[in-house]
């Protein structure tokens, strides 16, 4: 499993984008160390505590570096040169806070380092779309389906209503693409309501983005000999079981 730092000029803001996604996402089994300010609580960053803080998170998989200012990068990238060992780093552009949550559910599901840089890096698409759109008038046209089930040869295709009181946001998303990791099945997601979508159910970012709400359905469309399986297991998470 890959590990992650969090680079910041501010120990109190590092600490507090920890505790943030580590409280959406418990229990990730993920290293997530922190390289932030300097002494005297200080605002800076040190490329030596983030060489440190690399060494720490590596268990052998590779480490993901969130930084906050420009100048975090480049003590992160003089950190590089501070290595003892050789540890397979990647620096990433993600927004830090976004990244950090994106990250910490992508690597908790056991993704590998290239993958989980490029579900952080992707981490404002859910933010952008809903911005972007007017969940009124896509509600009005898409309005809501019933719960139906149709199988078509390999296939399952499913409208399922949203009872959970969270919807689809950080954590019961995270939960539902770490669920179909390890299932033979391609999943597509999509608001049924809104007509947001389709997205794949392996990546997070784009699932972020249908924005699903409680009262709303999911359609699924899974394929695979586990198609099945995969609707039955997104049936149990979006209705809070």
């Amino acid at each position: 499993m890959i590990g992650l730092v969090v680079v910041s000029h501010s120990r109190a803001l590092a600490e507090a984008a920890v505790a943030l996604a580590a409280g959406l996402l418990p229990e990730q089994g993920v290293r997530v160390e922190i390289a932030a300010g300097l002494h005297d609580d200080e605002l800076g960053t040190d490329a030596v505590a983030v060489a440190d803080a690399i060494m720490r998170a590596d268990s052998g998989a590779g480490v993901l570096v969130l930084v906050d200012l420009g100048s975090a990068v480049l003590s992160a990238q003089l950190a590089l040169d501070l290595l003892e060992t050789p540890v397979l780093v990647k620096i990433s552009s993600a927004p830090l806070v976004e990244g950090l949550v994106v990250a910490l559910a992508s690597a908790g599901g056991g993704a590998e380092l290239a993958a989980v840089a490029r579900e952080a890096e992707q981490a404002l698409d859910a933010k952008r779309t809903l911005l972007v759109e007017s969940p009124d008038a896509a509600i009005e046209n898409h309005p809501q389906s019933s719960t139906t089930l149709v199988a078509v040869d390999n296939s399952v295709i499913a409208t399922i209503e949203v009872t959970d009181v969270h919807g689809l946001h950080a954590r019961p998303a995270a939960e539902l693409v770490a669920a179909l990791r390890d299932l033979d099945a391609s999943v597509l997601l999509r608001n049924a309501t809104t007509g947001a979508g389709p997205v794949p159910g392996e990546s997070l970012t784009r699932v972020l983005t249908l924005g699903v709400l409680a009262g709303q359905s999911l359609e699924v469309n899974a394929t695979g000999p586990d198609a099945t399986r995969a609707v039955d297991r997104v049936r149990a998470l979006v209705s809070g079981r």
